[in-house]
């Protein structure tokens, strides 16, 4: 069973779901919780997958606390009916993290995807460091990224085979995607093209009031087309509707379908987010990133020269987003095309893994697992 819930979720279980289809001994199950409703079901086609089970249990501006609540409850009792082998979570949402609690509770084992994330900050981001720190706890499988991910799960006690290095599988889609050749870039003009995106839920209010700012002086300068992708989180659009609408140089559009994202980001100059996805994305397109959030989960980009890690102050986003785009000796410089997340088979080691432990006779199994 496999448990998603929102794009990016999708977009990194997608590889994983045509392994599962592509091995003899896997029939894979998708669960949706909708956590991304509106979000979710283009991303879903373009990814060509279908969610089995749909538990609509999103509401709107909801608490963490009845969230879980209720995705505890529905995935409780979808498992109990399916009774899955495996439960195969992703990230660090609130999806991901019930995903886990639910199946722990009926004693069958979690995989873990990307597994290893941290930031050293319980709060920040928030829930989701606290949401991969919990999950780490409860899988069977933890598939780390990177080897730095690996590295902290050990730290943190969890057994030796319960870790396995094997790439990030957004590398697998973003490689899959291209080849497909589809999608169309969302730039209008000739200009130097910045691509940002929005979403963490610590940005919003003050930090992307003062993000909307900076991006707004960006486009003031009169040789640039910021390309802004809108979350449909209302508290999104409340922080940067005010301060973004109608300039010129700003074009604001709905939340494009996986295919035209990654054309548009292959044909951007500059990339300004608090995404982690695209953190990731970015790099293994050539495309300097400027990481809007007061830390990262996701050190290899930055220690590797392709991303940087600016926060939210407004006076430093501006000025290094301008450094970028008014030197093109250090724009070349970061844009490497330097891919720290791995090969673009990710998805088959993870899947590999699973079936040759859940083939081994018990005894095999238990001394693997400590």
């Amino acid at each position: 069973m496999v448990v998603l819930g929102t794009r990016p979720e999708a977009i990194k279980l997608a590889p994983v779901v045509r392994a599962m289809d592509a091995s003899p001994s896997c029939e894979p199950y998708v669960v949706s919780s909708g956590q991304h409703r509106e979000m979710l079901a283009p991303m879903l086609t373009a990814l060509g997958l279908k969610a089995h089970t749909d538990l609509a249990v999103m509401r709107d501006r909801q608490r963490l606390a009845g969230l879980t609540g209720r995705l505890v409850t529905a995935l409780d009792e979808t498992i109990r009916e399916e009774r899955p082998d495996v439960v195969v979570v992703q990230g660090d949402t609130t999806t991901a993290m019930c995903g886990a609690l639910a199946a722990s509770y009926e004693r069958i084992p979690v995989a873990h995807v990307e597994a290893g994330l941290r930031t050293g900050d319980l709060y920040d981001p928030f829930p989701e460091e606290l949401n991969r720190r919990l999950i780490g706890r409860l899988a069977r499988w933890n598939f780390a990224p990177t080897e730095r991910a690996a590295a902290h799960l050990r730290a943190e006690g969890v057994p030796e085979g319960q870790v396995l290095t094997t790439g990030n599988t957004v590398i697998d889609n973003l490689q899959w995607m291209l080849d497909r050749g589809e999608g169309e870039a969302a730039f209008r003009t000739g200009g130097k093209r910045i691509l940002v995106t929005l979403h963490r839920r610590e940005n919003q209010g003050g930090g992307m009031r003062g993000i909307a700012g900076a991006v707004r002086r960006l486009a003031d300068r009169g040789d640039c087309e910021v390309l802004l992708p809108l979350h449909k989180s209302p508290a999104v659009r409340e922080s940067l509707l005010p301060g973004l609408s109608g300039h010129p140089g700003i074009t604001i559009c709905e939340p494009l379908g996986y295919p035209d994202f990654t054309a548009t980001l292959a044909a951007c100059d500059l990339v300004l987010t608090d995404s982690g996805g695209v953190q990731e994305e970015a790099p293994s397109l050539g495309k300097p990133v400027l990481v809007l959030r007061a830390t990262t989960e996701r050190p290899e980009a930055v220690d590797a020269g392709v991303a940087r890690l600016v926060g939210t102050d407004p006076g430093a986003v501006f000025a290094a987003a301008s450094r970028l785009l008014d030197d093109e000796s250090e724009r070349d410089r970061m844009a490497r095309a330097v891919n720290p997340f791995g090969d673009g088979r990710a998805a088959d080691r993870i899947v590999e893994a699973m079936v040759r432990d859940c083939l081994r006779p018990p005894a095999a199994r238990d001394g693997a697992s400590g």
